[in-house]
């Protein structure tokens, strides 16, 4: 069997419980160096074959994969984040399905959420921001024409920005020009969760320079939007007055 498994957001003890089991158990390991903390790979027992993709194309991938599979071992393909969020694991469980070999998905903690984590903020906040935008800016890739950052900033949600650390300033001008106001609370969030995490607080206008200031051009997301600023309604949820499903509102 070969598993698709999200090593989360960066610090080891983030991983699932079921993903520090399957990483126990693989013969064979491919995980994104690039990317992936690899004291993850302390999880792995002695003898397990381990490879980094970051080295790799998908044909290599798929090459050690297969044949260890075939001959019955335990396969784990270690993703960064959620392997859902921009882990290209797609095009390998396509290319699986092909060969007729079984696979399965665990589920990580993506670095969104270890993002908010890091700021200790709440992305949907009443009255606020109900709606979460993931996106990047297209670089060496395109993105779809319909995904222009300019039409998603329009819609004035939470945005949490992947990949685009290197382009701040590009980035900064194309948030206004799409409806975010200059002041626009904004935060870079380099490598959350990892012993050298770091939080910069900034607005929209100033994403470049705070930036600059801090020596991050990778591994950092950029997140915009009013819920990392101080004015919000309080949830319905535990209002005294909302009647719910579970209780009567009191007065």
């Amino acid at each position: 069997m070969i598993y698709f498994v999200g090593a989360g957001s960066g610090a080891p003890d983030l991983i699932t419980v079921r993903g520090a089991r399957l990483l126990s158990e693989a013969d064979v390991i491919v995980y994104a160096g690039s990317l992936v903390n690899p004291a993850l790979l302390d999880y792995k027992k002695d003898g397990c074959e381990v490879y980094n993709s970051a080295k790799m194309t998908l044909e290599e991938v798929i090459a050690v994969m297969a044949p260890a599979a075939k001959a019955g071992k335990t396969v784990v393909r270690l993703h960064t984040g959620d392997p859902c969020v921009y882990g290209a694991h797609r095009e390998q469980m396509d290319e699986l399905d092909r060969l007729g070999l079984a696979y399965e998905v665990c589920p990580g903690v993506s670095s969104f959420c270890g993002a908010a984590a890091a700021l200790k903020a709440e992305y949907t906040l009443p009255n606020v921001s109900q709606s979460v935008i993931l996106t990047r800016m297209e670089g060496r890739t395109p993105v779809p024409e319909k995904e222009q950052i300019e039409s998603f900033a329009a819609h004035g949600a939470t945005m949490v920005i992947f990949l685009s650390a290197g382009q701040l300033a590009r980035l900064s001008e194309r948030l206004i020009a799409g409806g975010y106001a200059p002041d626009t609370p904004a935060a870079i969030v380099y490598k959350a969760t990892w012993p050298d995490e770091k939080v910069v607080r900034t607005t929209v206008a100033d994403l470049a320079e705070a930036g600059a200031r801090e020596g991050i051009t990778k591994t950092a997301l950029i997140t915009v939007g009013g819920f990392l600023g101080t004015e919000y309604e309080r949830s319905k949820l535990y209002d005294p007055t909302f009647t719910t499903e579970f209780r009567e509102a009191s007065r």
